[in-house]
């Protein structure tokens, strides 16, 4: 499906969480070139602003935003509340925490905090939108999940098993919601230069890893996807890698390869977890 039938198929506002930067702002200046006003929700007031300054000047849509931080409820149920005069038909969960790091080494607050952003916070906007989605009889959910959703890996654990949380909920919801108009799509990208990715300096060496990709493509190829099915791996070599891993290695062997290509990228944080004797 090409975004020029976007407005028609799913209507004139998408709401884009975490919408400020990387691949948020990039399915913003996408939806708004396809017509699409906007709603947009980040933590940072002066970001935010600036990107839906920016959208609204180069594309002429109107752009709204929610100053909001969505690993707590009460945010998350802000915004459900404070958009039931909008005609919501598009949303895109792009909220995400990504800790690098042994599992036990990273702080259980952290790990709650992933837990709330990546897992409940995708679910409750999915469960409110899905219903209004319903009741007009069209609409579409991105959900943006990873790779790294289909096997484990060392450092990237608790944030691969969230990702996979994501990923089973869209082909979940696919089949369920599909029949009634609404299409529904789980986003699998390798790695993407993202600031929020670029912040960890992660080494790239090309014989254990999947080539990073920009924005723009990943966005394209999704929204290309949508509505026509549940999963979508952007990127030629991501989507070869995939199959070969997935279907040609045993788990075990798929586990210890990726892990040995997250030990590589990020060396800084193999640090031994140190325990009491």
């Amino acid at each position: 499906m090409k975004t020029d039938d976007f407005g028609d198929r799913y209507g004139s506002w998408a709401l884009i969480a975490g919408g400020s930067e990387g691949l948020g702002a990039e399915f913003a200046r996408q939806l708004a070139h396809a017509g699409l006003n906007l709603i947009l929700v980040a933590r940072r007031s002066e970001l935010l602003n600036r990107t839906a300054e920016g959208l609204h000047e180069e594309f002429l849509v109107e752009v709204r935003t929610f100053v909001l931080d969505l690993s707590e409820q009460a945010d998350v149920q802000h915004l459900i509340d404070h958009t039931v005069d909008l005609d919501v038909g598009l949303l895109v969960c792009n909220v995400a925490l990504s800790p690098i790091g042994r599992y036990l080494d990273v702080p259980l607050s952290v790990h709650t905090q992933l837990l709330n952003l990546n897992c409940r916070t995708p679910s409750l906007l999915a469960h409110a939108f899905g219903e209004r989605m319903i009741e007009r009889g069209r609409g579409g959910i991105v959900f943006l999940s990873s790779m790294g959703s289909f096997h484990g890996a060392e450092l990237v654990g608790h944030y691969s098993a969230s990702k996979a949380y994501l990923r089973v909920l869209a082909e979940s919801l696919w089949a369920e919601l599909r029949p009634q108009g609404v299409d529904v799509i789980a986003s699998c990208a390798g790695p993407v230069r993202t600031p929020t990715y670029l912040q960890d300096s992660p080494r790239h060496p090309r014989w254990l890893t999947v080539p990073e990709m920009d924005c723009a493509p990943v966005v394209s190829q999704t929204l290309d996807a949508l509505g026509r099915k549940p999963v979508v791996v952007p990127g030629l070599v991501n989507k070869i890698t995939g199959f070969l891993v997935g279907h040609l290695l045993s788990r075990r062997v798929a586990i210890g390869l990726t892990s040995a290509g997250t030990r590589a990228m990020y060396p800084q944080f193999k640090r031994r977890l140190r325990v009491r004797r």
